[in-house]
């Protein structure tokens, strides 16, 4: 269902009042902090991110006004503080998105989704004014996977790339020799540190390939647990518990759960 957009500034409006409410007369939203929300802030997100994949509408748009609330609740919070509100959010954010998309508002060209990534790059730049490096706009607390994307992106973005995708290759394999020769030299150190650099080539084959890795771990990860558990429900239905299967068992019921 689609509403037209004064329907649309009403309900935002709405929403925008209830909080105000809530703020004052309920006891538990008028002690909330910007720290004391933050981590469930966190598990919002991923809980957004999680309905997303499941591509289920109703969650999407449950979680999506999760998520939305507490958006309003820090702006709430900065108002009381006299620092911003809302309104300075949303305009803030379309300043932002009009001084980054001069191919839209301006007389940029940018006629595929790479030359806009690029002018992005440059853009950021600008914005700080010389003053940080290309890296530094890549948050420190994100997920050392999601990271590690991200930072390749970014250097690809002002050209430090691979000329052809197919020479990453030669990369991984270079890695996974080293990996082996630090698992033999029995030194732990050494192996993190080699095995952390083979993720770091297979997440860069990733996406020199088009595939987001993120997407595409949690799409194994899911394989694979609907997989395990199939194993889990035939032992349960054979009486038996899955420390008793052998390996050649396990291995008959991962099969059969390959072709479900």
């Amino acid at each position: 269902m689609s509403h037209t957009r004064q329907e649309r500034l009403e309900a935002f409006g709405r929403i925008v009042d209830t909080l105000e409410i809530l703020r004052v007369k309920c006891p538990w939203d008028a002690k909330q902090t910007n720290e004391s929300l933050r981590p469930n802030s966190i598990e919002e997100v991923y809980e957004l991110c999680q309905a997303l994949a499941d591509d289920h509408p109703a969650e999407i748009r449950k979680e999506l006004g999760d998520v939305l609330l507490h958006i309003l609740f820090y702006a709430k919070i900065a108002d009381e503080k006299g620092q911003f509100d809302i309104a300075d959010v949303c305009d803030a954010l379309n300043e932002k998105l009009i001084f980054r998309h001069p191919h839209v508002f301006g007389n940029v060209e940018a006629d595929s989704a790479d030359k806009v990534i690029q002018n992005w790059e440059d853009i950021k730049l600008k914005e700080r004014g010389g003053n940080k490096t290309v890296l530094a706009g890549v948050p420190k607390a994100l997920p050392a996977l999601i990271k590690a994307f991200r930072v390749q992106e970014k250097a690809a973005n002002v050209g430090f790339d691979w000329e052809e995708p197919a020479q990453v290759w030669n990369k991984v394999k270079e890695e996974i020799g080293e990996v082996s020769e630090a698992i033999a030299s029995g030194n732990h150190d050494e192996i993190e540190a080699e095995m952390g650099d083979l993720l770091f080539s297979v997440i860069n084959a990733a996406r020199l390939y088009k595939v987001n890795p993120e997407n595409a771990l949690e799409r194994t990860n899911r394989k694979f647990i609907d997989r395990f558990n199939f194993i889990e429900e035939k032992a349960k239905e054979a009486g038996r518990s899955l420390r008793d299967l052998t390996l050649g068992e396990m291995e008959e019921l991962w099969q059969q759960a390959k072709h479900q």
